[in-house]
């Protein structure tokens, strides 16, 4: 599957493919901050009329799944666009992040060559679909870990702590370390949130849940 959409301004989808450890100047930063804007408003929007009768806590799980990195990059691979992104010598887990950045390029540059009606229609088309697939709200890896800890240690929180991030300053890595019931993890990503969600997720399977 690719793109199905042509721009008008071919330099803005070249620009949204130019990631900034290609060109420290001319990249798709500035694409992605407004991609990201679009997406949040497309996917809020769709959101609130597909499942009407769902609380605001269920809508913002269904959102943050959504609008995550993981789902950003499945889109961009869906739609080809890995075969056009400019990057520099990057992990396989990073690059799934400069896709998902890449994925926001695209739809910023898409508001800018068409407006915002055509922006969300492109984005309700694919995310509709991603979005029926859930029957109910999901949880997040923190959100379990939270739950099962809160259950089965008399209340108590799984406690994160976070390590300076390493890399270069334009791709850093975040590291943090989860510890509950006499367990803990780590995990990495490329802020902390994503380095918090991964430890939960891996202290999750250390206690089999």
């Amino acid at each position: 599957m690719k793109l199905k959409y042509t721009f008008k301004n071919e330099g803005l989808f070249a620009l949204a493919m130019t990631q900034s450890g290609v060109d420290g100047v001319h990249n798709n930063e500035k694409l992605e901050f407004l991609g990201d804007r679009v997406l949040g408003l497309s996917v809020s929007a769709l959101l609130y009329d597909m499942f009407p009768n769902e609380t605001e806590g269920e809508l913002a799980r269904r959102y943050a799944v959504l609008v995550s990195t993981d789902t950003l990059a499945n889109v961009a691979i869906k739609l080809e666009l890995n075969k056009s992104l400019h990057h520099g010598h990057v992990t396989g887990g990073r690059k799934r992040h400069l896709l998902a950045n890449a994925m926001e390029a695209v739809l910023g540059a898409m508001f800018l060559d068409s407006g915002f009606d055509v922006a969300r229609r492109f984005i309700c088309d694919i995310w509709h679909d991603l979005a029926a697939a859930e029957a109910e709200a999901p949880k997040d890896s923190k959100t379990k870990l939270q739950e099962f800890v809160q259950k089965h240690a008399n209340g108590l929180l799984p406690l994160y702590e976070y390590m300076e991030p390493t890399g270069a300053a334009h791709c850093p890595v975040f590291t943090a370390t989860v510890a509950a019931m006499g367990q803990s993890a780590t995990g990495q990503g490329s802020s902390k949130k994503d380095a918090s969600t991964a430890a939960a997720a891996a202290l999750l399977k250390k206690l089999a849940i």
